[in-house]
């Protein structure tokens, strides 16, 4: 096995576990672990999506070289994000202002940009998908998930400009959004790591 396939493979592999993580994270409360395995989730996201590039046919090189870009802009907004949480706002006692900028719970800048950088990282799949020549029902499913995905890009811009979540707002609202998100993702990573190893080199 090549070390193309092996990576593929791996980073799918460490999607899917890093999502199981940061939804039981969520479900019992950790903010901390969440933010933690979010990273995890970014790292992973883009091996996977330069494996996408990587092996894209000729004519659909160009949609693999656009995923890789947007997958990049994601993880550096999102890695951003959740490193300020667990250093700078779980670390040090912050000003009334400066929480509200910096602390995610506040939902206030960092959350704004954490909804951006998630927006981003749905195009990036987006443009993953373009990349599937579908071959099998399995490629079909991953490619159409994939696509839908971008779906995601709208809502995640649009809603910080309508401020439609503040401080106040109810908690389990977020939770049941990013659980919803987690089960629609979760097949995305098991099907990527069956597409890369089945792909030949």
């Amino acid at each position: 096995m090549s070390m193309n396939k092996k990576i593929g493979m791996i980073s799918s592999g460490v999607n899917f576990i890093a999502i199981i993580c940061f939804a039981i994270s969520m479900l019992f409360g950790f903010d901390y672990g969440s933010y933690f395995f979010s990273m995890f989730i970014a790292f992973s996201f883009v091996a996977m999506i330069c494996g996408y590039a990587y092996y894209a046919e000729k004519q659909v090189k160009l949609a693999g070289c656009v995923s890789v870009a947007f997958s990049v802009i994601y993880a550096a907004i999102i890695l951003l994000v959740y490193f300020a949480q667990l250093t700078t706002v779980r670390l040090n006692e912050l000003t009334q202002q400066a929480a509200i900028l910096l602390d995610f719970q506040q939902c206030g800048l960092l959350f704004n940009y954490d909804l951006l950088g998630y927006g981003v990282m749905s195009l990036a799949a987006l443009f993953a998908g373009l990349t599937i020549q579908s071959q099998t029902k399995m490629d079909k499913g991953l490619k159409y998930l994939l696509m839908v995905h971008g779906v995601f890009f709208i809502s995640c811009l649009i809603i910080p400009m309508l401020g439609v979540f503040k401080a106040d707002s109810p908690t389990w609202i977020g939770i049941a959004v990013l659980e919803f998100w987690c089960l629609y993702f979760c097949p995305i990573s098991i099907l990527s790591f069956l597409h890369f190893s089945n792909h030949k080199e």
